[in-house]
């Protein structure tokens, strides 16, 4: 089984997390934001002073591969332009598909594997060393990454106790986005509880907006709603041993969380375009939908990580003011915290791959990227100042200040088999759950299978 170091962290910590949020968020809201405040310039991302040192590397050409598209895309291409900048290497973005573990099998089968890719799931990250593919970070890297990242954000990156990943990216999860005309259209109030959640929906309904916007099309955006419910339901402990499949998806738990799951996706008129609709809208749409159409959008609500920015940069909202955001509500005794992130992993062990690794590992990297919005780092020594509005400035610190404390995106520690493919495994089944919420045995029966399946073979 992947070892979990979720395994170690105390529930109590989570629930810390959660309050820390909680309250930084509605200072936020009261605030009104700030969405058009900037970090402190420059073009080298705040770097001046900066005590990273890297070779020489004219002539050096490089190719990194990444499943990102659109502005999160264009917002990496500038980090890496910087690292042209300083070494003289020439570096090369290679756009990939999920499941990345297959795009990255082809290029290598071809005999042209890119030197760097940034991997989005710890179960992609054993794969790759179990075939043989990734290489260990070097000693500069692993220099940057002590100094810079807590020691749960390393330990994810490791395999059999050596240091692989590099996590680049982070993401909050446990965040739900709204339409703050449609909220006060309706009289609605952030909720606190699941319940509070199920009121609030109804509000919204007999205001005439649709309450929910679900990126169903895209399955990982609802295998982390199952998670932010599970998590909070049946608890941390429960969590880290789904994660690795050491209790079965016929567990009683899972029924819990399929059944309250239900309460919102059973609800055809509580999802826009009801399940049809949905399972025919992509992730940025389903942002995108929420934050347009004056006060009649498509949805007052759409769930999913801080990322949701981005799409939101791309409608006229306005994050803090016309786009505002609540922690997940508490289905169970707490409010869950679910992390995600992207590692970066050495392919071809070059000085240019390796001097790349750590450049990514520096707050140098990651505060180019902060500026430009839509992104989150779990590197320490990012200075808050650098995220350019107040919302996604309270969403770093409350991250920071989790320490080890946090719960890792539970498809992503899966096999890619099952937790990262279109059309299969754990994508695959909660789709066929959103399109048919009564048949939650049947859904628990396909998804043992499925996972039985794949950490069978790849676990």
């Amino acid at each position: 089984m992947r070892s979990n170091s979720g395994t170690i962290r105390t529930h109590r910590a989570v629930t810390t997390l959660a309050a820390l949020l909680a309250g930084a968020l509605a200072l936020t809201a009261c605030s009104g934001g700030d969405s058009d405040k900037k970090g402190d310039g420059g073009t080298d991302g705040g770097a001046t002073g900066s005590t990273l040192t890297l070779p020489k590397l004219n002539g050096a050409k490089l190719e990194v591969a990444a499943v990102w598209t659109g502005t999160e895309q264009a917002n990496f291409k500038k980090v890496l332009a910087e690292f042209e900048k300083r070494t003289g290497a020439k570096v090369t973005f290679v756009p990939a598909q999920d499941p990345i573990i297959n795009f990255l099998g082809s290029k290598i089968a071809g005999g042209q594997p890119p030197d760097v890719a940034l991997l989005p799931q710890p179960g992609a990250i054993k794969q790759a060393v179990q075939k043989g593919w990734a290489k260990p970070l070097g000693a500069d890297a692993l220099k940057e990454l002590q100094k810079n990242y807590s020691q749960g954000w390393q330990d994810i990156g490791k395999v059999d106790g050596k240091s692989y990943g590099v996590y680049y990216k982070a993401a909050n999860k446990s965040l739900i986005w709204y339409n703050a005309k449609a909220f006060e259209n309706a009289g609605a109030k952030e909720p606190k509880s699941w319940q509070d959640l199920l009121t609030t929906a109804q509000a919204v309904y007999d205001s005439g907006v649709t309450p929910f916007s679900v990126g169903g099309a895209d399955g990982w955006t609802l295998t982390d709603w199952f998670e932010n419910v599970y998590l909070s339901q049946a608890g941390p402990e429960k969590y880290d041993q789904l994660a690795q499949h050491k209790i079965k998806w016929t567990d009683p738990s899972v029924k819990q969380a399929l059944t309250t799951l239900a309460q919102i996706w059973g609800k055809k008129d509580y999802v826009a375009g009801g399940a049809d609709g949905a399972l025919q809208t992509e992730f940025p749409a389903s942002v995108t939908q929420t934050f347009t159409g004056g006060d009649q959008p498509k949805a007052a609500m759409v769930y999913e990580g801080d990322f949701a920015q981005v799409n939101i940069g791309d409608t006229k909202a306005k994050v803090g003011t016309d786009a505002k955001v609540f922690p997940f509500p508490a289905v169970g005794s707490d409010a869950p915290v679910v992390s995600g992130g992207d590692a970066a992993v050495v392919l071809k062990d070059s000085k240019a791959a390796q001097a790349l690794a750590t450049f990514l590992a520096s707050p140098d990297a990651a505060t180019i990227q902060a500026k430009l919005g839509g992104y989150l780092s779990p590197n320490k020594n990012v200075a808050e100042s650098a995220y350019p509005n107040e919302v996604q400035r309270t969403i770093a610190k409350a991250l920071i200040a989790s320490g080890d404390d946090f719960r890792f995106d539970m498809s992503d520690q899966a096999p890619q088999a099952f937790g990262g493919t279109p059309g299969k495994g754990e994508w695959k089944d909660l789709q066929d759950f959103l399109k048919n919420p009564k048949d939650v045995a049947g859904t628990q029966a396909q998804l043992e299978k499925d996972a039985a399946a794949a950490y069978g073979n790849g676990s």
